[in-house]
């Protein structure tokens, strides 16, 4: 029997513990009905008897308090909402517990913005970690020291597991499922819940938005011209002339304020632009990709694919039915 933690916080988002525990659940039910014993032994777990969460309006009385709770095997960080610095100082008094059963050879699992708090432990320090596309820049600033991986849904290691955006987190609880009841409950389980079981990319979903919540005054001057400009053939060394900066420090101080190069800066932009195009416009792919700024077919699809994981024209069929009316 497998004893899974699931931590009740304050500010946590409801489903974000309900769907945790309601799989679990679940596959104990498949395993009985093919005769098979449960697996799962699920307590919701909180710093006191009843937690109140959003704003008020639902209360979770849980199974356990961090003292009475059994051992865990897994514990799993539901996601928060609201101000996430608030978010992990409410719940700072789960850390110790956490860092003191990992310790002891529990694995840790942080759903969405529950990696917030996750990190807040230490635990994720040169580790890589996912979390809500749309808070990635939040992220990197409270905790620089973590490898954030802003594109992937899932992310494992040695034990401590984080899932990407809102209902990503389902398939990181699939893989569980799979890791600790095997393929065929994983796959039962992804046919009951209607869910794609191999999804790994959260990037067809995200939005990007250049990190500006930054030091470096200049540096944001630079992104905000290239926005502007991003159809343009400009080069490094015209950016470091028009700025007056030495191309050396230019760089370096782009990458510590934004996390991207030069290059990466002004592909992402390009490739948001292009989304929007083949989202809400009827223009062919090749007018979309003149308009952005490239006249190389194969390059466009390249990084588009890169950027995004999927083909333009996959993008274009996912997200725009007019298109084709």
């Amino acid at each position: 029997m497998k004893n899974i933690a699931i931590l009740v916080p304050e500010t946590a988002v409801v489903e974000a513990v309900a769907d945790p525990r309601y799989l679990f659940t679940a596959v104990n039910e498949f395993l009985k009905s093919s005769d098979r014993e449960p697996l799962f032994n699920v307590q919701l777990v909180g710093l006191t008897p009843e937690v109140k969460v959003t704003d008020g309006i639902f209360s979770i009385h849980v199974d356990a308090v961090l003292k009475t709770a059994r051992k865990p095997d897994l514990i799993i960080v539901p996601a928060v909402s609201g101000n996430m610095e608030q978010a992990v100082r409410l719940n700072k008094d789960f850390l110790p517990w956490i860092v003191k059963h990992y310790k002891e050879g529990t694995e840790v699992a942080s759903l969405c913005l529950g990696a917030f708090i996750l990190a807040g432990s230490g635990l994720l320090d040169g580790k890589p970690c996912s979390t809500h596309w749309l808070f990635a820049n939040q992220f990197r600033n409270m905790y620089p020291d973590v490898e954030l991986c802003d594109d992937k849904i899932v992310t494992e290691h040695n034990g401590l597991y984080t899932s990407g955006g809102a209902n990503s987190y389902w398939n990181l609880l699939l893989y569980l499922t799979e890791k600790y009841a095997g393929r065929e409950m994983a796959i039962l389980a992804s046919k009951f819940f209607v869910l794609d079981i191999d999804r790994n990319s959260q990037s067809p979903f995200s939005i990007f938005k250049g990190q500006k919540v930054h030091n470096d005054p200049d540096i944001v001057k630079v992104q905000e011209f290239i926005e502007s400009n991003y159809q343009d053939k400009i080069t490094v060394d015209e950016l470091c002339e028009k700025f007056g900066i030495a191309r050396r420090t230019f760089e370096r101080r782009f990458k510590k304020a934004t996390n991207n190069t030069v290059l990466e800066y002004w592909q992402r932009v390009k490739i948001e632009a292009a989304k929007r195009q083949l989202e809400l416009s009827r223009k062919t792919i090749g007018e979309v990709m003149y308009e952005v700024g490239y006249n190389d077919t194969k390059a466009f699809r390249d990084i588009f694919k890169k950027v995004t994981s999927m083909s333009p024209v996959d993008y274009r069929n996912k997200y725009n039915k007019e298109a084709f009316n």
